[in-house]
């Protein structure tokens, strides 16, 4: 795009002014047409009353001494203005010599004319029309009648020079024929005056319309600069909700949502904040354990003492890496942050899988992991497979980690008519009434476990996204039970 165009102001300048001079252009052509067609009409009106006219005129035959003084008297008239009485100069006209007229008589001899008018006008109108004379014994007036209905009327010829336009009138009583025309040249000019006299104040005006137009634009995108400088004059840090005045209904949802996206950022960089501060706060002790293990397997005299050291160092960096893990699976799973690709999942066959990869933990502890599901049952639902696969990873782990060795750990599927519920049953210890809901705070530990406390803060997160619900209860085996409702949303 031209550097010029991208400014609104200059993209709605061009573009009125262009659809302005478009409309203008099309507006002047049509007045320019019709004018034309008037003055055509005005022309072929004229040229038929002065036949008319001239016609009135000479009823009856004239003799060769009145044709001669008639033809002075018309020569005197027509010539007045450069007669010695012409004094004042004023009289007549430029387009005089474009006009032209003819009087003839039955035998097509000449009556009359104008001094401006061509030699043997109505024998070269029957040639140029392509009409024949006919050549027979009968009188040349009688031939002359016969050619009398495609002669009448209105003709456009080339003498000379020169197109005219002509209009014949033959009188069916005298016989007599007139002939009056005028050079279309004479009309052209006309035409061209009317379109000069239309289209000039619009070429002058249109420089002071673009100014209007300019200043108008300005003004109307007012409110768009003031937002503009506004946003501008910002500073960097500065992520406080945008205040600007009245605005134009066009603007307002700009502003709505720009004030919306700094809401957004701000927390998002709260969750950074939280994130780096979980992290820290989590990270302390392991680290500063995992750095006691490390001095006290270098300092160890004893192998033995080395190697339960470096065992605990192990234990510790396992720890921290679970830690790691729980804390970027969370951050992952934040409502501004989580892209889920929700699709058609059959969850039978996606617990399966997972609890098939799960088994090893359970087996570890010599714990019995089974699932329970009724089939021939329907498990489809739109989901997102990898953040359900966190969440039953996570259930699965506590449900390994806080049930005794040789307990029992249960997963069942319910299919409802509108959702699937889950369920994580284990024969542990449980948790009891007033604990619970604190299982879903972050960092909440029971006991001396191994956790970072925030299995059940990625589980929530995931319920959350899934716009699912979670409650907690009494498991039949003794332990805790976590159920799940998931909607099927199709």
């Amino acid at each position: 795009m031209p550097k010029v165009l991208r400014s609104i102001r200059a993209r709605l300048l061009v573009l009125l002014l262009s659809l302005l001079s478009v409309a203008l252009g099309l507006i002047s052509h049509k007045i320019y047409s019709d004018a034309s067609h008037e003055v055509e009409e005005l022309f072929d009106a004229q040229l038929a009353q002065t036949s008319r006219v001239l016609m009135g005129l000479v009823r009856h035959e004239l003799s060769a001494d009145s044709r001669r003084d008639l033809q002075t008297a018309l020569d005197e008239a027509l010539l007045l203005k450069n007669s010695p009485r012409n004094l004042d100069g004023l009289l007549g006209h430029s387009y005089e010599s474009k006009l032209a007229f003819q009087m003839l008589n039955d035998n097509g001899e000449l009556v009359f004319q104008s001094a401006s008018a061509p030699k043997g006008l109505l024998m070269e109108m029957i040639a140029q029309l392509g009409l024949n004379l006919p050549a027979d014994s009968q009188p040349i007036s009688e031939r002359l009648n016969r050619l009398a209905k495609y002669l009448s009327g209105y003709h456009t010829l080339t003498l000379g020079e020169h197109r005219w336009r002509v209009f014949v009138l033959h009188d069916n009583v005298d016989h007599h024929w007139v002939l009056v025309g005028e050079r279309e040249d004479v009309r052209g000019e006309l035409s061209g005056k009317i379109a000069q006299r239309t289209l000039q104040p619009l070429l002058i005006g249109l420089p002071l319309l673009a100014l209007l137009l300019w200043l108008a634009v300005g003004f109307g995108l007012r409110p768009l600069q003031r937002m503009a400088e506004s946003i501008k004059a910002r500073a960097p840090d500065n992520l406080a909700p945008l205040t600007f005045g009245p605005l134009p209904h066009e603007l307002e949802p700009m502003g709505a949502s720009l004030n919306r996206l700094l809401m957004q950022v701000n927390h998002l960089l709260d969750q950074e904040k939280r994130f780096i501060a979980d992290a820290a706060h989590e990270l302390r002790t392991p680290l500063a354990v995992l750095r006691i293990h490390a001095q006290n397997a270098l300092d160890a005299p004893d192998p033995q003492d080395r190697n339960d050291a470096l065992r605990q160092l192990g234990s510790g960096v396992e720890r921290a890496t679970r830690v790691v893990a729980q804390l970027l699976t969370l951050a992952r799973l934040e409502p501004n942050v989580a892209q889920l690709a929700m699709r058609e999942l059959d969850l039978l066959g996606f617990v399966r899988n997972e609890l098939a990869e799960l088994i090893p933990l359970a087996l570890e502890r010599h714990q019995e992991l089974d699932l329970d599901a009724l089939e021939p049952a329907d498990y489809q639902l739109l989901a997102d497979g990898p953040s359900l696969g966190t969440l039953l990873q996570n259930l699965i782990s506590n449900a390994v980690q806080y049930t005794p060795d040789g307990g029992r750990i249960r997963v069942q599927l319910e299919a409802q008519a509108d959702a699937i519920v889950l369920r994580v049953q284990d024969s542990g210890p449980g948790v009891a009434q007033a604990q619970r809901e604190k299982l879903f705070e972050r960092f909440y530990r029971l006991g001396a476990g191994q956790g970072a406390g925030l299995g059940l803060s990625i589980v929530l997160r995931v319920v959350e996204l899934h716009r699912a619900s979670i409650s907690l209860g009494d498991s039949p085996l003794g332990g805790l039970e976590v159920a799940v409702r998931l909607p099927r949303r199709r």
